[in-house]
């Protein structure tokens, strides 16, 4: 296993003092952020480390001349949008740039690109489904076509008031997996998991890499801490954000022991990113840097330097 973190919380460093970061620290790899320049509507969003609408061959060679400068793999690029919004342009500008990065992926010998499947967050599963069906269908031929793997993130993207009731990403359960995958059987389709969304379901963070160990291309290293006295209060049909707080990796209420336990019993060997979303580790560099740090020297004890 090789140990990084998502670039989204460094939204000002250039793409190589995204490297000198990760490399100070001792990193292995990064997962990149390639939004479109300009394209963002919440935290997190819009981040672009690697313009991939203006990729020419002299740029992919930098690119690949900084990874080996600095000893530090990019292990996937990343773009998480909601492919099954009900505004027919934005899908249609999603859907382009997922397929963008796919092609990019392979012009840098990137075997990955995780993104969201989204979702129409009025409507439920079964009424979301012909629009799945139809979207990514074109996106996962692309993926065969390139040899890329997709790593869906679990996130249900539902914490809030406007994300209400059903969440704006589908991917959430192992129930819904099956289903996705015996429609579109191709091994490019998998998961970019990250164990903090069971935790937000009150689910076994360990089942699905048991259960689907062939579909874990990526993982993400966020924890959640739940309020125990707030879901009380507020009950588990309210929003999540009432009662779950996003954490560093140790910090909130994943096992993580069990966790790579997992991984190490299905023989996974691909990347561990952290994903900083804890907001006691903002407002500064300083802060973000010590998220990155304690993020490291904790994980490292699961996941030791090669």
């Amino acid at each position: 296993m090789q140990l990084g973190f998502v670039t989204a919380i460094l939204p000002e460093h250039s793409l190589e003092e995204v490297f000198q970061v990760a490399a100070h620290i001792g990193y292995d790899c990064i997962e990149v952020m390639c939004w479109p320049p300009g394209e963002a509507d919440r935290r997190y969003s819009g981040i672009t480390h690697i313009d991939i609408t203006s990729l020419t061959a002299n740029k992919i060679k930098k690119i690949k001349q900084l990874s080996l400068k600095y000893e530090v793999e990019i292990s996937a690029l990343g773009y998480y949008p909601n492919t099954l919004t009900s505004d027919a342009t934005l899908q249609a500008d999603y859907v382009k740039h997922i397929k963008a990065l796919i092609r990019a992926a392979a012009r840098l010998d990137i075997p990955v690109v995780n993104t969201f499947v989204g979702r129409d967050h009025t409507l439920s599963v079964e009424a979301n489904w012909p629009t799945f069906l139809k979207v990514w269908q074109g996106i996962l031929g692309q993926a065969d076509g390139f040899g890329i793997n997709v790593g869906i993130e679990n996130c249900p993207m539902s914490f809030t008031q406007d994300e209400w009731p059903g969440g704006k990403n589908l991917f959430t359960t192992p129930a819904i997996w099956r289903k996705a995958w015996k429609q579109f059987p191709t091994p490019h389709f998998g998961l970019n998991y990250d164990p903090s969304h069971m935790i937000i379901q009150h689910m076994d963070v360990t089942y699905p890499i048991t259960t689907f160990p062939e579909r874990l291309h990526h993982i993400h290293a966020k924890d959640a801490q739940i309020d125990k006295d707030q879901l009380d209060e507020h009950g588990i049909f309210s929003y999540p954000n009432l009662w779950h707080t996003p954490k560093l990796p140790g910090q909130g209420d994943v096992n993580w022991k069990a966790f790579f336990k997992g991984l190490n019993e299905v023989g996974y060997t691909g990347a561990v990113c952290v994903e900083v979303e804890d907001r006691e580790y903002e407002g500064s560099i300083a802060k973000v840097t010590e998220a990155l740090q304690v993020s490291h020297d904790y994980l490292r004890q699961f996941v030791p330097k090669m």
